[in-house]
């Protein structure tokens, strides 16, 4: 009767440790880049941490990713766009 309680024990315990989501810490990476106009700046980036399961990380970081459109002052039309991979 002791084995058997042992046995169901750690299968229960092993059963728990199977379905929990293994969290880890990941590098969001975003690039911009710049059109429209002459003299805007450069390609640039940003990066975050994300403490998340990977699943749930590559969401996250994804649905980062935008397209921004603004006329200047002169009536041209600038884009920006943000492009985000988890890294």
């Amino acid at each position: 009767m002791k084995l058997r309680l042992s046995l169901i024990f750690c299968m229960t315990i092993a059963v728990l440790f199977a379905m929990s989501s293994c969290t880890k810490s990941y590098t969001c990476h975003c690039n911009f880049a710049y059109s429209g106009s002459p003299g805007l700046p450069d390609s640039n980036f940003k990066e975050y941490n994300i403490v998340d399961s990977r699943k749930n990380a590559v969401s996250k970081c994804s649905a980062e990713s935008k397209t921004y459109s603004n006329k200047d002052s002169y009536g041209v039309t600038i884009n920006a766009v943000e492009t985000c991979y988890l890294y």
